[in-house]
């Protein structure tokens, strides 16, 4: 899939945004190495910190259904009901999310305005010395 047809579906996903108190809609396209995809919204709540941005949607999402070999995940938010102006970074606590299950290298992060106007990087670039799993290996003696 290309990144285009990837931002198109963030896109897509940002539409069923539920964000009622910031009014900033998110959408997130997950590209698993399969070719599937999986979309993600932010989904905001009265208690913020019950809050869950679109790139974790779309990851547990995948995860949930057996899926956690994840190649590129696309990024659009703006202010509801109007066209991205800004590129649209992920938080920390995605970022995060993200170092469990993806390798920093290779995996890419489409920030997009519109499906010609967009930034790639890596995991690595946006989160170096990560937090990960490989942290945590205990050597077996």
């Amino acid at each position: 899939m290309r990144n285009k047809e990837l931002v198109r579906e963030a896109l897509e996903a940002r539409k069923q945004s539920y964000c009622p108190y910031s009014g900033f809609a998110v959408g997130a396209a997950l590209l698993c190495g399969d070719g599937t995809v999986f979309r993600g919204c932010n989904i905001e709540n009265a208690a913020y910190p019950a809050t869950n941005c679109a790139e974790r949607t779309a990851m547990f999402k995948a995860v949930s259904e057996g899926n956690t070999d994840f190649r590129a995940i696309a990024i659009v938010g703006g202010p509801k009901g109007k066209e991205p102006k800004d590129f649209c970074a992920p938080c920390g606590v995605c970022r995060q999310v993200m170092a469990e299950f993806c390798h920093p290298k290779e995996f890419q992060i489409i920030m997009a305005k519109s499906p010609e106007d967009y930034q790639v990087c890596t995991l690595g670039e946006l989160l170096p010395k990560a937090f990960s799993p490989k942290i945590l290996e205990v050597e077996q003696g």
